[in-house]
């Protein structure tokens, strides 16, 4: 038997097994380094979400496991933010008002002291609020909206945000 046979016979065989493959997964987060995210933020007029975290900190990873991997919360923050993770032990550089810092040090400058912390920022790069600790992906989302809207620059507290969002949280 030639190859070309083989191949040829093969192929019944190779799209049957294909057929029943695990579809490919979702598209993740496109997680940006500190700089590149700033600069995608001024330039697309979007607010900057930025994940603190460190190799050890097993809340962390139920983050990225429980919330960031759902396809809502994804959907929400590809539409509205620009992703940036940083580890607050890492010596990788970053530029916070012009001064050259290392990842770790932005998140001293904003006061980052217990992990995972959610920074967000305005389009320019100006802080607007700490979430510190593990938030439960509905209640993230919750959040998610509130700033990614517009209704904590507007004033509106979280918890008439919530209140008002009633029945529509999902």
């Amino acid at each position: 038997m030639n190859l070309r046979t083989l191949l040829l016979a093969a192929l019944p065989l190779l799209a049957a097994v294909t057929a029943h493959a695990a579809p490919p997964k979702a598209k993740g987060i496109e997680w940006l380094a500190w700089d590149a995210g700033l600069a995608r933020a001024a330039a697309a007029d979007r607010p900057v979400l930025v994940d603190v975290y460190t190799d050890w900190c097993g809340y962390c990873r139920k983050m990225d496991r429980d919330v960031y991997a759902r396809d809502d919360v994804r959907e929400f923050l590809a539409r509205r933010f620009v992703t940036v993770k940083i580890d607050a032990e890492s010596s990788k550089p970053a530029t916070v008002g012009g001064k050259r810092l290392t990842e770790s040090a932005v998140a001293s400058r904003f006061r980052v002291t217990g992990y995972p912390t959610t920074v967000f920022l305005k389009p320019n790069g100006d802080h607007l609020v700490n979430v510190p600790g593990y938030i439960p992906a509905d209640r993230f989302l919750l959040l998610l909206r509130y700033i990614g809207d517009g209704h904590l620059e507007r004033g509106v507290s979280f918890d008439d945000f919530v209140a008002k969002a009633g029945a529509n949280t999902r």
